[in-house]
């Protein structure tokens, strides 16, 4: 049987990306993950990094290589990748999968003979370049291996276009894109009530993704407007989330709830009628985003409201699925949504509706299997 290695260090099971890779992954062998947290369904293996190893070498030696620019010598001793390599010495596989530019070192010191697909999830030179410490002496690295590395893939793939371009004019590859698509869900619209507009949001409460703004947004808005978060608390322990709640606070018609699993999220969008998601261009990331949500708005059979961003205006506008906003603050924002009006809302649903088999994830898997079965049947 074929065996297949899938890295990826993150919580696999939060990471919709990467089961949905899983899921790809399944139809052609056994696949063995290397991740954090609990084993993911349908695996036959899982290696499990300790939870407070990184992923980056960001002990004293290896902050002093990176000041150093001494690469080579850090790209395997980041405690999760050190972890992982131990693991798997000696182990062989048909195809290994590394996720994120950061795992690149390591599923080729793993593959051996085997080929390897990098899926970059996004512009990894970029990854986090707002924070200082991280833009000088982890760019440089993220640079480092991708330049080394990325060539001798024998396939990868990114989430757009715009960022496979970036890919292409700094490293020379290809990439095929990939989209953060949802898969697939027999849904059908629910009905706009004439005086209630349902906004909701789903997704991680980070720093840099202008939630605030949709607070203030909805605080500018008749009291025909509602806000319903669905948000998965950062790394910050909850910081930046009880602060979104202290903001609303006073207002009613702002509700927070828990996240809920990536396979009941469109059943509980639907509930709603239109997905907001405003993020400012902060970076380059941020700039090309094309992000899972948007998707899981349209599988949820919503309207969706965005600003100006390439990616996601394009595909907003190119299906008709909803309004664009003129800029990122709180009154661009709310004056986007100010005058919808029931049939407005109703039509950008069924638009949702009709694009919701083109948008879907099946349609992005059945091209990465026709790119990987070449590579498992190659002697």
């Amino acid at each position: 049987m074929t065996r297949i290695l899938c890295i990826s260090l993150s919580p696999i099971r939060r990471d919709a990306r990467v089961l949905r890779q899983i899921g790809i992954l399944r139809a052609l062998g056994d696949v063995v993950t290397v991740g954090y947290g609990d084993q993911p369904d349908g695996v036959v293996e899982h290696i499990r990094v300790p939870d407070g190893s990184l992923s980056l070498p960001q002990t004293l030696g290896g902050v002093m290589k990176l000041a150093l620019r001494r690469f080579d010598s850090v790209e395997l001793t980041a405690p999760g990748v050190a972890y992982a390599l131990g693991q798997l010495r000696g182990r062989e596989f048909d195809l290994v999968v590394a996720n994120d530019a950061r795992v690149l070192g390591l599923a080729f010191a793993v593959a051996g003979d085997a080929p390897v697909w990098a899926d970059m999830h996004e512009w990894a030179p970029e990854e986090r370049t707002h924070v200082l410490s991280w833009r000088l002496l982890v760019a440089p690295f993220m640079v480092h291996l991708c330049r080394k590395y990325l060539p001798r893939a024998a396939v990868m793939t990114t989430v757009g276009g715009e960022i496979a371009k970036l890919y292409h004019r700094d490293f020379g590859v290809r990439p095929q894109v990939m989209r953060n698509a949802a898969p697939f869900e027999d849904l059908s619209p629910t009905a706009v009530q004439p005086n209630r507009i349902r906004l909701v949001h789903s997704g991680g409460a980070v720093h840099g993704r202008n939630l605030e703004t949709m607070i203030d947004a909805v605080k500018l808005l008749d009291a025909r407007f509602t806000l319903d978060m669905y948000l998965v608390p950062a790394a910050d322990g909850g910081k930046y989330l009880r602060s979104l709640r202290d903001r609303a606070a006073g207002d009613p018609r702002i509700v927070f709830h828990d996240p809920v699993p990536p396979a009941m999220l469109p059943a509980t969008l639907n509930a709603y009628d239109v997905g907001v998601f405003w993020i400012p261009p902060v970076h380059t990331n941020a700039r090309l985003t094309l992000p899972n949500k948007l998707f899981d708005f349209v599988q949820g059979r919503l309207a969706l409201a965005i600003g100006p961003t390439v990616e996601m205006e394009r595909l907003v506008r190119e299906y008709g699925l909803g309004v664009v906003s003129t800029g990122f603050d709180a009154r661009s924002c709310a004056d986007s949504l100010r005058s919808l009006t029931a049939e407005q809302i109703m039509a950008f649903k069924d638009a949702s509706d009709a694009n919701a088999e083109r948008l879907s994830f099946e349609h992005e898997g059945a091209a990465a299997v026709a790119m990987l079965l070449p590579l498992l049947a190659a002697p």
